[in-house]
């Protein structure tokens, strides 16, 4: 029992743990990051699981030789992809189910018109949402469920899902393998990862508001004209 915990507890912080857990349990580490990964993008009971560390971490690992970074890039970019399609998969079969039920308890807290709003937003805007969901902490965990909730067509999702899927795991693998032994990037490796997200999303956001705010101010000036 006691092994069992001290397991579990090193997959829970294995992104603390890595070089622990890569000498006492070898090539294993392979099939336990897979699992990690497939479990955070794919399951909406495990958002806390280590994503953005774990990669940065295995990146620095296979730096040292510890791990071989095609084999760790090529399976973790499957288990993103797989983790995204049964997330979308799960939300494409239930959402709508749990949208339209009639149980008073759950209608207390659902708004129907919501998924409406959701589809659409997911149809103009959700590639992006999909690509960017994959750099933030639990969003990446429910953007996919909510891409099919939403009922966002398979293709378009699958596209972005694929391109997320590999710019995520590439870029943080990579970036971990040429800068993951510096201890400051590594301590605030979320800090520097939400702070390149924003300075990705924000002009999109202004520009967004500026649109909005463009088309208020146009009916308006009609009237004023008039």
């Amino acid at each position: 029992m006691d092994t069992l915990l001290q397991f579990a507890n090193l997959v829970l912080h294995i992104d603390k743990s890595l070089g622990v857990f890569i000498q006492q349990y070898g090539a294993w580490v392979y099939v336990v990051l897979f699992l990690i990964v497939f479990c955070e993008t794919g399951l909406v009971v495990f958002p806390f699981l280590p994503g953005d560390s774990l990669l940065f971490i295995g990146g620095a690992f296979c730096a040292t030789g510890d791990m071989d970074p095609g084999l760790l890039m090529l399976l973790l970019v499957i288990a993103a992809v797989t983790g995204n399609t049964v997330n979308y998969m799960v939300g494409k079969a239930v959402g709508p189910k749990v949208f339209n039920t009639h149980i008073p308890f759950i209608e207390r807290f659902l708004d129907r018109a919501a998924l409406q709003k959701t589809h659409q937003f997911y149809e103009k805007h959700g590639g992006k949402t999909i690509v960017l969901a994959r750099f933030i902490p639990v969003v990446r965990t429910f953007a996919p469920f909510v891409a099919g909730a939403s009922q966002m067509s398979v293709r378009r999702f699958q596209f972005f899902n694929l391109a997320g899927g590999l710019f995520w795991v590439l870029l943080l693998v990579l970036l971990g393998y040429f800068f993951g032994n510096i201890p400051f990037i590594r301590q605030y490796l979320n800090v520097i990862v939400l702070v390149g997200i924003g300075a990705a999303v924000v002009p999109l956001v202004l520009g967004a508001l500026w649109k909005m705010l463009r088309k208020r101010q146009a009916p308006q000036s009609r009237q004023d004209i008039q």
